[in-house]
């Protein structure tokens, strides 16, 4: 086993853990549970973490979590001017649907 990546919180661990699997690179999450001791213990050893259950799985799981972590994000003008940024499909100024 070899530990992939250290997670912000326990929903994007098992994120990316779920799109690893639905890839068909085996995964899991360790210290799930190791948030409750944080401030006993050092928050940031206190993280979910990713491991691969193969290392040969390393390279395809590297590139997709790349993939995961670098998505990009929308930038749209809406016609009452305002520029709506990220994975917003109505304007928050006016509600104007994005433009299809």
């Amino acid at each position: 086993m070899q530990r992939l990546a250290q997670a912000p919180n326990i929903a994007i661990a098992a994120f990316w853990v779920d799109a690893l699997r639905h890839a068909g690179i085996d995964a899991s999450v360790q210290r799930y549970f190791l948030g409750a001791a944080a401030g006993e213990l050092p928050p940031d050893q206190c993280l979910p973490e990713v491991w691969l259950v193969h290392d040969a799985q390393e390279a395809p799981a590297r590139a997709l979590l790349h993939e995961l972590t670098h998505a990009p994000q929308r930038r749209w003008l809406c016609a009452c001017g305002e520029t709506v940024e990220g994975g917003f499909e109505a304007c928050w100024q006016c509600g104007l649907p994005m433009p299809g």
